[in-house]
């Protein structure tokens, strides 16, 4: 019986030191939908350089999700280590189960917060210049997971325009994630879609960091051709999150490497990011209480 005993525990023990050899040879990304996939590839290929040396793993893989969902699911099936969400996304995660992944960081604004905005915006020639022009017009969110594009909105729109949404806007749909919703709304699909800035610097600029920012950046969009009509209260910042089940050691490299990022490589710290920001800080799931709360209550898990 010992001897059985004491096989078993090797056997164990060998499973275990295999499971921790495996997590450290292919690390896996994953990346949100919601823009073009060749810029989305390009601006994390600094991470597949630069990783492998730095958390000592043999390669780095990128998977693109064609949507919110995809990186998503990953993480909650465990196939994926690493990725950067929406205070949403996370929610989402964190309803079906809260022990799948670890929110580790976030980022820090160029004005010292920790937080950015759901912003709205229409066709600068259509003649809407106020909330209130939209009365019975199409409403375009960005996706069903996304916060800024439709779980604020959702909840804090309400009382700006004095009613539900269903009954305010003549119909709602979805844009197929941030960037194409701005061009949906550019030719016209939409009256007004929900997109995310900082809110920080200039609005021809298309602020210091987020989705308006990122398309002005890749001369894709001429602010001057749009107007803001709402701007919703300031948003926790998405989490750098990873699989709860990764070996501590991998874990604690890799946390070590995203801090450092923008120091060692600001530019690939800023491609990863969309923009401007002064770096990293801890957060841990409690920072995302009022969104997981906020979209247990009007969307679910």
């Amino acid at each position: 019986m010992l001897k059985k005993s004491l096989l078993g525990a090797v056997a164990l023990l060998a499973l275990i030191g295999h499971a921790q050899a495996e997590d450290l040879k292919e690390f896996r990304i994953g990346i949100l939908g919601g823009e073009n996939e060749a810029d989305r590839l390009r601006n994390f290929q600094c991470l597949v350089d630069k990783l492998p040396a730095a958390i000592g793993v043999e390669k780095v893989s990128l998977f693109p999700a064609a949507d919110y969902d995809g990186v998503i699911q990953g993480l909650l099936g465990g196939t994926l280590d690493y990725a950067e969400l929406g205070a949403s996304g996370y929610a989402k995660i964190y309803l079906a189960n809260a022990n799948a992944v670890e929110p580790i960081l976030t980022t820090v604004q160029t004005d010292g917060s920790t937080g950015y905005h759901s912003i709205m915006v229409a066709r600068k020639d259509s003649g809407i210049t106020k909330l209130e022009d939209l009365k019975g017009k199409k409403l375009g969110f960005a996706d069903p997971d996304s916060t800024s594009g439709y779980l604020v909105p959702l909840v804090t729109l309400p009382e700006a325009i004095g009613a539900p949404v269903k009954e305010f806007f003549g119909e709602s749909g979805f844009g197929g994630g941030h960037e194409n919703l701005v061009l949906e709304v550019l030719k016209g699909n939409f009256d007004a879609g929900t997109t995310f800035g900082s809110g920080v610097g200039e609005f021809k600029d298309g602020y210091t960091s987020g989705n308006l920012h990122k398309m002005v950046e890749k001369g894709i969009l001429d602010m001057n051709e749009l107007v803001e009509l709402w701007r919703s209260p300031l948003i926790p910042n998405g989490p750098v999150v990873v699989r709860s089940s990764m070996n501590d050691d991998m874990k604690a490299k890799f946390k070590q490497f995203m801090m450092d990022l923008p120091k060692t490589d600001a530019a690939c710290f800023s491609a990863i990011q969309g923009g401007d920001f002064t770096g990293y800080v801890e957060v841990n799931s409690d920072f995302y209480k009022p969104i997981i709360d906020a979209r247990k209550a009007t969307i679910g898990g």
